[in-house]
């Protein structure tokens, strides 16, 4: 059995897809981008402030499905430019407290709504 996840304090899929799906104890967070609740239009400020408004975005999809970022335990980042490893980074260290999950970082040619970030993850419900 899945369960599906959807809530309104992160943006609605933008295809065929859900926020996130639970089967068993795993969450699974589809990708997420720095996109206005409102205007359902990306927020293209500096790479800085799309990574905090994607991982608020996470956060109220994990609460949603009844976890936090303890229950983290792999995300995917994918990136337009490697550039900006270092301020993803910075960011996305953050909203851990010190046991941080495992992590694939990947430079894309190009994302939805030509985002510069996009970070997905995966949460075991304890």
């Amino acid at each position: 059995m899945k369960k599906i996840i959807n809530t309104t304090d992160a943006p609605a899929p933008i295809g065929p897809y859900n926020q996130a799906v639970i089967v068993g104890d795993c969450m699974y967070i589809s990708g997420t981008i720095a996109m206005d609740l409102q205007s359902k239009q990306l927020v293209k400020t500096t790479v800085k402030e799309e990574t905090k408004m994607v991982m608020e975005y996470i956060g109220a999809i994990l609460k949603a499905g009844g976890c936090s970022f303890d229950n983290v335990v792999k995300s995917t980042i994918f990136l337009t430019d490697m550039n900006n490893f270092v301020h993803v980074n910075e960011v996305y260290a953050s909203y851990f407290k010190g046991d941080f999950p495992s992590r694939a970082t990947i430079q894309a040619a190009r994302l939805p709504k030509d985002a510069n970030v996009e970070i997905s993850v995966e949460a075991k419900i304890f």
